[in-house]
This record gives C-alpha cells, sequence and structure tokens, in this order.
C-alpha cells in the first residue's frame, strides 16, 4: 500500500480518495498519538473555503473528541496562521484542512504539532500505522462520561493572526497601489484588511469564495488576471497567494511574474544589510533557479539545497541555524517569526523592503538574472518505477549531456498528485523545448497515461 502522507500531509479528491471514514480514523489516532499523556489533548483546527472543509473537519474533530481530544474550531484561516496560533496558544496540535493550491474537489489533513511545525516522517507513520489499526479493529479507546472530549468554535483567532503579520513590520504603505489576488481562498479577507492597515490602497480580486472557485484560474499558480489587473490599475505591484496562504508571489508595475527565488534574494540582501541573516545564508530546493545561486554569490552569501517541499527546508533551517529558506513556488520562510511558509509575511516583508528602498519592484527584481526554465507536467497511472526505467534515463542522460554544465534536467514526482515532473534549465530557451519534449514522449509511452 502506498504511503498515506505525501510531502504535505494528507491528500486527495474528497468523498472519494480522502473519505469522511479516513478521516474520522485519523482523527481517532490523532488524538491517541497526541494524547499519551494526557486525558483531553487540545487541537486547533483551521480550514480553506472549499466546499469539502466543514464536512471534513468535523467528522475529524469527531474523531478526536471520541478518544478524549477537545477540538476548537477557527473556520478559515492561513495555514500558517494555524501553525503560529497552535505554538502561541500552548495546544498539543494543529490541524489544517486544505489541499493548498490544487483545485477545489481536492483537499487535505496537514498536522502541526504543538511547536507549530509539521510532523516529521517518523510521526507521520505512527499516526498512519495507529489509523489503519483503528479501521481494522480499532484502538479499544471508547471513554464515557466526562472522559468524552468536546468540540467548540474558538473566535477572533484571524484577527489576533493579522495583527502578529502587522507587528513584523513599521512600514508605512501610504502612497502605494496594490492588487491582491486571495485566490477565493484562506487569504481572501485577510490579505487586503491587513495591506489596507499598513496604509496601501488595495484593488482586491478574486476574494469572494464559494465553495468551488478556489485556485480556479487565479491565485499563485495562475497570474494572469493580476498582471492583467496590475497594468489596467496603474498599480505599484500584484501580490497572489494560493488557497490557504502559504505560499505568495509577485508582479511588477510592468506586468512581469516575481517568484519565490526572486522574493528570498531581496529578503536576504536586506536581512545582510541588517546584520540578521544568519550565517549568510539562504536554504533553496533543487528547484531554484541557477540565476538564485548566482545571485546570492554575488552579494556574499550562499545557498543550501534541499528536496522539494517547505518541510524539507524549514528541517535544514532548524539543523544549521538557519532564519530564512523556500521554494520558488512562493513558499518562504522567515524562522524568526514563524515555523511554515507564510505567504501573508512574505507580503509584507517584501512591501517593506520595496517602500524603504523607494524603488521599483521592477528594478529590485532586476538584481537576479533568470535562467530559462521549462517544466511540464506528466499524469501517469503510477509515479512508481521511473527511474529505473532504462528508456527514461537514457533520454535524461542524452538532455544532460546536450546541456553539458551550462544547465540542468530535474525529474521527480509530484508529491500530492498523479504527476511526473520535468524540468530543465539553461542559457537557449527553444534547446529546453525540444529536451523537454523528448523527455516527456518517453514517459508518457513508458509509464502510460494516466486513466
Amino acid at each position: 500500500m502506498a504511503r498515506l502522507f505525501g510531502t504535505d500531509g494528507v491528500r486527495g479528491i474528497a468523498n472519494d480518495t480522502l473519505t469522511p471514514e479516513l478521516a474520522y480514523h485519523l482523527g481517532r489516532a490523532a488524538a491517541y498519538i497526541f494524547g499519551r499523556d494526557k486525558e483531553h489533548p487540545t487541537f486547533l483546527i483551521g480550514r480553506d473555503t472549499r466546499r469539502s472543509g466543514t464536512m471534513l473537519a468535523s467528522i475529524l474533530a469527531a474523531g478526536i473528541a471520541s478518544v478524549g481530544g477537545n477540538c476548537y474550531m477557527v473556520g478559515v484561516i492561513p495555514t500558517p496562521a494555524i501553525a503560529y496560533l497552535t505554538r502561541i496558544h500552548h495546544l498539543d496540535a494543529g490541524i489544517m484542512i486544505s489541499a493548498s493550491h490544487n483545485p477545489f474537489e481536492y483537499n487535505g489533513i496537514k498536522f502541526f504539532d504543538k511547536y507549530g511545525f509539521k510532523l516529521p516522517d517518523a510521526k507521520e507513520d505512527q499516526l498512519e500505522e495507529y489509523m489503519l489499526k483503528d479501521e481494522q479493529c480499532g484502538l479499544h479507546s471508547r471513554p464515557t462520561g466526562e472522559a468524552i472530549g468536546t468540540i467548540s468554535d474558538w473566535h477572533n483567532l484571524q484577527e489576533e493572526y493579522m495583527n502578529f503579520v502587522l507587528s513584523t513590520t513599521n512600514v508605512d504603505l501610504t502612497g502605494l497601489k496594490l492588487v491582491h489576488d486571495g485566490a477565493n481562498g484562506s487569504a481572501s479577507v485577510l490579505g487586503p484588511e491587513i495591506f489596507r492597515r499598513l496604509g496601501a490602497e488595495v484593488i482586491a480580486i478574486h476574494h469572494e469564495p464559494n465553495g468551488v472557485n478556489i485556485n480556479d484560474k487565479c491565485g499563485s499558480t495562475h497570474l494572469e488576471s493580476l498582471k492583467k489587473a496590475v497594468l489596467e490599475h496603474g498599480a505599484d505591484l500584484g501580490i497572489a497567494n494560493d488557497g490557504d496562504a502559504d505560499r505568495c508571489l509577485a508582479v511588477d508595475e510592468k506586468g512581469r511574474e516575481m517568484d519565490g527565488d526572486q522574493i528570498m534574494l531581496l529578503c536576504a540582501l536586506k536581512l545582510k544589510e541588517d546584520g540578521h541573516l544568519k550565517y549568510d545564508t539562504v536554504v533553496g530546493t533543487v528547484m531554484s533557479n541557477i540565476g538564485f545561486h548566482k545571485a546570492l554569490q554575488q552579494i556574499g552569501c550562499r545557498s543550501e539545497i534541499t528536496a522539494v517541499g517547505d518541510r524539507y527546508v524549514l528541517e535544514n533551517m532548524r539543523k544549521n541555524g538557519y532564519c530564512l529558506g523556500g521554494e520558488q513556488s512562493g513558499h518562504i520562510i522567515f524562522s524568526d517569526y514563524n515555523t511554515t511558509g507564510d505567504g501573508l509575511l512574505t507580503a509584507v516583508q517584501l512591501l517593506t523592503i520595496m517602500k524603504n528602498k523607494n524603488k521599483p519592484l521592477s528594478e529590485l527584481s532586476d538584481m537576479m538574472v533568470k535562467y530559462p526554465q521549462i517544466l511540464k507536467n506528466i499524469r501517469v497511472q503510477t509515479k512508481s518505477g521511473w527511474e529505473e526505467n532504462n528508456l527514461i534515463m537514457a533520454a535524461i542522460a542524452a538532455g544532460e549531456d546536450e546541456l553539458g554544465e551550462d544547465g540542468r534536467i530535474l525529474v521527480r514526482p509530484s508529491g500530492t498528485e498523479p504527476l511526473i515532473r520535468v524540468m530543465a534549465e539553461g542559457p537557449d530557451q527553444q534547446q529546453l523545448e525540444r529536451i523537454v519534449d523528448d523527455i516527456v514522449a518517453v514517459v508518457e509511452h513508458e509509464m502510460g497515461p494516466a486513466k
């Protein structure tokens, strides 16, 4: 059987691969694991705006309460808020019901420990083991009377999280016009409110969630409408979050995209100038652009590389004492402030830099030269075994030989979807397109199309 937990929690199509029954037993397992030393372990549960969110949150909470856990339901809130609030209020665990940037029919369950950190693989494996035991024969934990857990609403935590984000800057954004794309998700209300409280003029788009429009041609994975709005309104920049607001990407006043690498570079420079960039090091992933590493070297900094996934970035940061890391996709971690990628916090730091430098975003972003990068996704029947396929490996090797030291190729499975991703990077866009297409054709032939 495939591992239940992917790179970012448990994820699947709601009511299909991610069933209410699974959520219930996972809740029971969580109460058992986190409540071994107490009768009533405490859980904070938030969600994004997906239609399936209330169903999954409710039944997960029921599972927790059935083993004695006490659940505090927050409602719609960003994922990083759950990490922050769990830690600040000394709860035993935080849980976010979200599938992040995925389409609305997907949903997921993400766990944070009492310190606000995502769970290590060993802890997830423990949860999965006990969940399966509960499904098959029960955990023999059926408290009655006062030993049963409770489920209650905890109001105003959105305001508390918003005040925390605002506390990370003293900048006055008066005179700055920005467009915010809330992806019809968790940042739809909080994002515009935070920026307005800082003094900015805000044009809000994709901020009217209806349960099915989250990430639908909007947010950090679809920047087209944000680019258009920035140009139409003559805005100074655009900010895009994803469905659960743990990502942030930007668009400059010329309508050009600014990815996580470019944002991290600006933040690294600011922290270094202030003497706060620990060990002058930034943690990136294998997807980080070659230009990112070269630009860091030019400002006297170095980079470390991890696998894709902000949890792996954070593991490296915690192990080595670094304070800044993230992904090209916009997951950026400021460990002096929070314990996970935080899209609204990132946006506020970027706006602070822009205002203090008193330069347009296009000028600031030009300090990094981006190498052309081609990424294509292939839907497959299974993600297993591709790295042992001789024809696929031969196609990759041929592409690497052609690029030589001027570029690179990265092939990896998605951690959340039935996809194999093929990425190539180098100085010649047309060459990259041809190389990637050759590899994609072999992968499609060998792995078969998804059913």
